[in-house]
């Protein structure tokens, strides 16, 4: 079976930055459905397009194609009063971006703490930076009725939208 719209697809894979550095060991497969469910960035799902079992591609994915660039922005220093008393860099907390709707929530990790302020920074850690993404397809099946329905992999029959 080759890998097209609506099936489920396995990969084992790992991701570097241009210079070979590893950014993700890709220690467990990743499975999506393919065909546009935006489980997988777009420039790799084409890549895989067409694909079967034991085939490796390797795509190489400028910011915009992965994570976006980076926007400084979205660093914003806070009261450190403002925090748990239990506090440490890498720890996040979801807020809403300044001059946004209320409603706009994003992820935000602490990057530093010091003279009575905290560093928040709700871009991604890999945001501005370009990706080479290697992987092999361990496995191909058609996408049942629900993981359709749903737009998502049941890994054990369980789903949490039912």
């Amino acid at each position: 079976m080759q890998v097209a719209k609506n099936t489920v697809v396995t990969l084992d894979y790992n991701v570097t930055d241009p210079d070979g550095v590893l950014v993700d060991a890709g220690k467990d497969p990743l499975v999506y459905i393919h065909g546009g469910y935006d489980d997988i960035f777009p420039k790799i799902e084409e890549a895989l397009q067409g694909k079967s079992v034991g085939e490796t591609v390797k795509v190489k994915l400028q910011p915009d194609d992965a994570f976006g660039e980076y926007d400084s922005e979205l660093v914003q220093m806070e009261p450190r009063e403002n925090f748990p008393e239990t506090l440490e860099v890498g720890m996040q907390f979801e807020g809403a971006p300044e001059g946004s709707d209320d409603d706009d929530f994003i992820l935000y990790r602490v990057t530093d703490i010091a003279d009575g302020k905290v560093v928040l920074d709700g871009n991604h850690p890999l945001a501005g930076t370009a990706l080479v993404f290697t992987c092999t397809v361990t496995a191909v099946r058609p996408a049942s009725a629900t993981e359709l329905e749903h737009g998502h992999v049941h890994d054990d029959g369980e789903c949490d939208d039912e």
